[in-house]
């Protein structure tokens, strides 16, 4: 197991901010994380585990052991009546697991394509776009207990998702070693987005998948060119008497008799699209995204966040949860 001490963050998230772990480890086999958690626990140390770091907010200083997750395989079972099994590895890239299994002619993942981040974060997100929800396709994966330090498989049911949520992330016991998914056999798209629904070339999923990645590419900035977490905020659920007191914004009734209000169209109104603090503002095209300019440090995202959230709260008693993890 490779371990190195005040090891830069840096091109480990894609916000791009500058931060130094105390400890940084290598996982790139099952065997790596069991040790990683040993170092950790030897050394009374926290830990916590780094994928792509594209849902991540990094303060300057990580104490603690951070486990870069590094694991990679991916493969297709057949054995399924209805459904492909794909698994692959936790540190496999997600878009690039994506664009793989629609090339070995397995459908299914396609509207959660261009989604930054490992497989093995996916599921801890419950990551979704487009009409589809991660857990939708899944079928099972296999972890690194923390407590009991063994590995275990946990099903659909056992992880809890929910709207991007999962057990997995609440409890903060299990390490992700691999993920499995179950996909259809019988193909049909998903079209249920707007921008999907009115189109009527889309009868493939590799035509779905272009057409997922160009919506993407004409809402979010690439977060090579100009850092960024993605979503910054979740979409809040409120009661519809707070819903109803705000004229003109996009909600949609949930099955408990909530409604999901949109976040990006809260701070829009909101006037903030381009509000800057030092390296960090609102991103001028989509106002759910906040960008680093070149030069941001955390107390700038920090600071940018809170002023979009105190906006947003005092305008429309909304309450704007941040996405992204601040480690």
């Amino acid at each position: 197991m490779r371990f190195e001490t005040a090891y830069s963050l840096a091109n480990h998230n894609t916000f791009g901010l500058s931060s130094q772990a105390e400890y940084a480890v290598w996982l790139e086999t099952d065997d790596d994380v069991a040790q990683f958690c040993a170092f950790a626990a030897d050394r009374a140390l926290d830990s916590f585990i780094l994928g792509g770091g594209s849902n991540v907010v990094l303060r300057p200083f990580v104490a603690g052991a951070v486990g870069l997750m590094m694991s990679k395989g991916r493969a297709i079972s057949d054995s399924g009546e209805r459904s492909v099994f794909v698994t692959a590895k936790a540190g496999e890239d997600w878009s690039d697991f994506v664009s793989w299994t629609i090339r070995s002619g397995v459908s299914g993942l396609e509207n959660l394509a261009g989604i930054p981040g490992t497989v093995g974060a996916a599921p801890l997100q419950n990551i979704g776009a487009y009409g589809m929800e991660l857990a939708d396709r899944f079928h099972s994966l296999t972890a690194y207990d923390r407590i009991d330090r063994c590995k275990v498989s946990l099903t659909r049911e056992q992880c809890q998702f929910t709207y991007r949520n999962s057990m997995l992330k609440e409890s903060g016991r299990f390490i992700v070693l691999d993920v499995t998914f179950a996909l259809p056999r019988r193909w049909q798209p998903v079209l249920t987005y707007q921008g999907l629904k009115d189109e009527p070339a889309l009868t493939d999923a590799a035509a779905v998948m272009e057409r997922v990645l160009s919506l993407r590419a004409g809402k979010l900035p690439d977060w090579r060119l100009l850092g960024n977490a993605g979503s910054f905020f979740h979409n809040p659920v409120v009661p519809p008497d707070v819903a109803n007191k705000i004229d003109g914004a996009p909600r949609y009734l949930q099955p408990d008799g909530q409604v999901k209000l949109s976040a990006g169209w809260l701070i829009d109104a909101c006037g903030l699209k381009g509000m800057r603090i030092g390296g960090a503002s609102v991103y001028d095209s989509h106002a759910l995204v906040l960008v680093n300019r070149g030069n941001a440090s955390y107390d700038d995202v920090a600071a940018v966040a809170a002023a979009v959230t105190d906006h947003v709260a005092r305008r429309f008693g909304v309450t704007l949860v941040q996405e992204p993890r601040t480690v």
